[in-house]
């Protein structure tokens, strides 16, 4: 068996998961929301699965889509896709992350990293046969300098995966932290593959800004969206892809043989969702937000050490003024003796972890919330 998969381990995702579920715990771990999304989206569905089309549809996805992901972010961002030549569909934002990465890289490209980062970032790169170089995030508020930079890059380095706004730590990133990073992508000639599936989940009416929108960048990034985090519907799996025809091209290739096309109706209902009102937009994003301040609030009653959140389902927990060092055993006693599940964040890392923070998913009803906060709180009190 192929030894990069044969010796991963279990992801602590589904380890704390299926704690939860053993032993009848809060999860508060998994990030998915309650919320069940938007009716008529999932009604679009539906009507197209009973009386739309159900064989074959285009590889790069349905025309209606691929248009309506361009007036959606020209709408939202300022971009100006070309739908056919600059856009495609694919089953989830994991699968674009992985058709760019064969697409772009050869066995011994380097390809930078920021650490804490997406469990499926590391395996893909190595899959694909690249190096990877690493740039550590520190709390509290996760920004990278030039230095970091400085260290990470190499003549070798042909790609960079960057997430943004980012999840764990909640953190939109300002525009001089992308125009450094843009400023790097160009010195060295690298393609930046950025996972931008939280740019609606964003609070405070800070506003997301695209690196592909940066001067420099428009030919050399890989913007991937989600359909799943924009509309709460996180178990639909459809990726949105954006890049210049160039560099399009040989992602679809990638796409072809990775997994061809994605479900016709979903792909008819995400249209129809792209091109809601901006009202629907506001709403889903004050609703979050609502439920962060709740939580966050009464965290810091309870004596949390509660780092801000931008952006995302996450809120991020400082244990250190717990006395604890171990985030990992921290979240096991939890879920065991407390019963509510969370994510250890070194688990994001791959070496030099920080490891005094706690991930929490604050996207749950307020009686989830509500009977989450109650165990918590002896928690701080022993």
């Amino acid at each position: 068996m192929n030894h990069l998969y044969a010796d991963l381990p279990s992801t602590i995702f589904d380890v704390m998961s299926n704690l939860a579920r053993d032993l009848n715990a809060i999860n508060l771990g998994q990030g998915f929301p309650d919320d069940p999304g938007p009716e008529d989206v999932r009604r679009k569905a539906a009507d197209e699965v009973l009386n739309g089309w159900n064989q074959y549809p285009p590889m790069m996805g349905l025309p209606v889509l691929r248009q309506a992901i361009a007036s959606h972010f020209e709408r939202f961002q300022g971009l100006k896709l070309d739908p056919m030549t600059e856009t495609m569909v694919t089953s989830g934002a994991t699968e674009a992350l992985a058709d760019s990465l064969l697409a772009v890289i050869e066995p011994g490209d380097e390809v930078v990293l920021f650490q804490p980062m997406y469990d499926a970032y590391l395996p893909l790169v190595l899959r694909a046969g690249g190096v990877p170089k690493f740039v550590n995030l520190r709390p509290p508020h996760w920004q990278f300098t030039r230095e970091d930079l400085a260290k990470a890059f190499t003549s070798k380095t042909r790609a960079i995966v960057f997430n943004n706004p980012h999840n764990p730590c909640g953190v939109i990133y300002p525009r001089e932290q992308l125009e450094l990073l843009a400023e790097f992508c160009v010195a060295h000639n690298a393609i930046a593959i950025c996972d931008e599936v939280w740019e609606h989940l964003i609070f405070d009416s800070k506003k997301h800004i695209s690196m592909m929108s940066l001067p420099g960048m428009r030919d050399r990034t890989i913007k991937i969206s989600s359909a799943g985090k924009i509309f709460s519907l996180t178990g639909w799996k459809i990726g949105l892809v954006m890049a210049s025809p160039g560099v399009m091209r040989v992602l679809a290739k990638a796409h072809q043989f990775n997994t061809f096309t994605t479900a016709p109706s979903l792909q008819t209902a995400v249209a129809l969702g792209l091109g809601k009102e901006d009202s629907y937009f506001i709403q889903m994003r004050a609703s979050f937000q609502r439920s962060r301040d709740r939580f966050c609030a009464r965290m810091k009653e309870l004596g949390f050490a509660v780092m801000d959140s931008e952006a995302t389902y996450f809120v991020t927990v400082d244990i250190a003024p717990l006395g604890e060092n171990d985030d990992a055993a921290f979240c096991q006693r939890l879920v065991r003796e407390h019963g509510v599940a969370a994510i250890p964040v070194s688990a994001f890392y791959a070496q030099d972890a920080v490891k005094t923070v706690v991930r929490f998913c604050f996207a749950k009803k307020d009686e989830t919330i509500d009977a989450a906060l109650t165990r918590l709180e002896k928690v701080v009190k022993r």
